[in-house]
């Protein structure tokens, strides 16, 4: 099993910041590819970014060039750094893990992504 715990959010005015944090425990080896996922009020969730152990990276385009997934050296914390925020970021933000990316591409929505955090809520006002 792999618990997520999931920190960073909050409030912000459009064009501005939030980081997004996300610790994995237990079997780790289980979480290559960890990232994050959003679902707005009455919108199917959607997968935002994700990371292997690689480096390789996954983005939506919605988030291309505005938003950056990193990890930590021991691979087992990921970063989202949110940058020129848009109302319609706003949304619950589900850190997510699995072996695998593929999770992040189809089925849409994750719903084959394994381990999940509690959701961290990010709001963005105009």
């Amino acid at each position: 099993q792999v618990q997520l715990v999931e920190s960073g959010g909050g409030s912000v005015q459009a064009g501005g910041s939030l980081r997004l944090s996300c610790a994995a425990y237990g079997h780790t080896y289980l979480s290559h590819c960890m990232g994050w996922f959003r679902q707005a009020p009455g919108k199917e969730r959607e997968g935002v970014a994700a990371i292997d152990t690689g480096g390789d990276t996954f983005y939506a385009d919605s988030v291309k060039g505005r938003f950056t997934i990193s990890q930590d050296l021991a691979k087992t914390t990921v970063y989202l750094q949110m940058n020129s925020l848009k109302p319609e970021d706003t949304a619950m933000y589900y850190c997510a893990a699995d072996v695998t990316c593929m999770g992040w591409v189809r089925p849409p929505g994750g719903e084959d992504v394994k381990y999940w955090g509690q959701g961290t809520q990010v709001t963005v006002s105009s």
